[in-house]
């Protein structure tokens, strides 16, 4: 398994180059997007890397502040530009603030595939 990792206190973020997918877990609180440049960054490196897909696996993310939820926005917003890579996001229906923040990526990104997973 070909992995990059970003870790913290309370996450784990990895990028799995074998399946072209970035698990996210725990919580994500960081204090700006200064903090969240390492992820930008991972997320910026996997689209680069991935073939014609690549998925943000969100499902084991229980906590993702504003900051965070504006990283992964812009990231989206670049997929749009770049139109060259299909983004699959995985989602879990038992965590509380997915469905509605995850909607919101889809609307920045109308082929954006959004799959979340009922309880």
């Amino acid at each position: 398994m070909v992995t990059q990792e970003v870790q913290g206190e309370n996450y784990n973020v990895v990028y799995d180059h074998t399946v072209a997918t970035i698990y996210f877990q725990g919580s994500l609180r960081l204090s700006g997007m200064a903090d969240y440049q390492p992820i930008a960054d991972l997320l910026n490196q996997a689209s680069e890397q991935a073939g014609t897909s690549i998925t943000l696996d969100l499902k084991a993310l229980n906590f993702l502040n504003s900051s965070g939820i504006n990283m992964l926005s812009k990231f989206v917003i670049g997929m749009r530009k770049k139109n060259t890579v299909q983004v699959i996001v995985r989602g879990s229906e038992e965590v509380p603030w997915q469905e509605k923040s995850l909607q919101n990526l889809q609307r920045l990104m109308p082929t954006l595939q959004l799959e979340l997973e009922a309880p």
